[in-house]
C-alpha cells in the first residue's frame, strides 16, 4: 500500500497481469533441474495495479504469501514422496532385468536390503504428509508441522535417489535411465520453499523458543 495513502495498513498482495504497463518479464534462466518450471526476473517500473486485483484484505499481503508458502511446501513434500515411489519402482524393474553373474541383480541380499530401506522411508514419509495435509484442511496445522514434512520428504527422497543411482552402477548416469534426472529435480526441491537447514532452524526455534536465524 502507498504509505502516502490515508489509512494505509501495510503490505498488500495483488494479482499483476503480465501485460500491465510498467511490468516486464525477463528471459527464463537455464537450470539443471526442474527444467519444466521457468524462473525469470519480473521488473516493476511505476506499474499501477487496480484495487480489484487485491488478494485478501488490505495490509494482509504477508499473511497471504505465507499461507501460499505453507501449502506449497506441503505440495513439495507430496511431490518428493511421489518421485521416491517412482524411483523404487524403476529400481525394482532394473534389478529384475539386469543380470549379474548369471542371475538377476535383485537376487542379491544387499540390493533387497536397500530396497527395503527405501520402501520404509517412503511409507513413513507418505503417512506424515497425509496427516499434515488433513490437519491443514482442518485449519489446525502449525507451520512447524509443514517444515518437518518438507524437510523430511525432500531429504529422504534425495537420499533414495542417490541410493538408486548407486544401485544402477554405471547406468545410473546414463540418460537411457532417469535416475539422474530425478536426482537433479530433487536437488532443486530440497532448496526452494525453504532450504533443508532453514527448516531445521524453524523446528529448533519451536523446540527452544530461541531465534537462530540471525546473530
Amino acid at each position: 500500500t502507498d504509505p502516502d495513502t490515508p489509512g494505509a495498513k501495510g503490505v498488500s498482495a495483488f494479482v499483476v497481469e503480465r501485460d500491465t504497463p510498467g511490468v516486464s518479464v525477463g528471459v527464463p534462466e537455464k537450470k539443471m533441474g526442474q527444467q519444466g518450471a521457468h524462473i525469470c526476473d519480473v521488473i516493476f517500473d511505476n506499474a499501477r495495479v487496480p484495487a480489484s486485483n487485491m488478494i485478501g484484505k488490505e495490509g494482509e499481503g504477508f499473511k497471504v504469501a505465507m499461507s501460499v508458502l505453507d501449502k506449497g511446501r506441503l505440495h513439495i513434500s507430496a511431490v518428493a514422496t511421489g518421485v521416491s515411489k517412482r524411483l523404487i519402482r524403476e529400481m525394482v524393474n532394473y534389478a529384475l532385468e539386469r543380470k549379474q553373474f548369471g542371475r538377476p541383480l535383485a537376487n542379491n541380499q544387499l540390493i533387497q536390503k536397500k530396497l527395503a530401506d527405501m520402501q520404509t522411508e517412503i511409507t513413513i514419509g507418505l503417512q506424515a504428509v497425509l496427516r499434515v495435509g488433513r490437519l491443514l484442511d482442518e485449519d489446525n496445522c502449525p507451520p512447524e508441522n509443514i517444515s518437518l514434512v518438507k524437510r523430511n520428504s525432500t531429504g529422504k527422497a534425495l537420499d533414495i535417489a542417490r541410493m538408486a543411482r548407486d544401485m544402477h552402477g554405471g547406468n545410473g548416469i546414463a540418460d537411457e535411465y532417469h535416475v539422474m534426472r530425478h536426482m537433479l529435480n530433487l536437488e532443486t526441491v530440497i532448496t526452494y520453499e525453504g532450504t533443508h537447514d532453514i527448516h531445521a532452524l524453524i523446528l529448533g526455534r519451536a523446540q527452544t523458543g530461541l531465534q537462530a536465524f540471525t546473530g
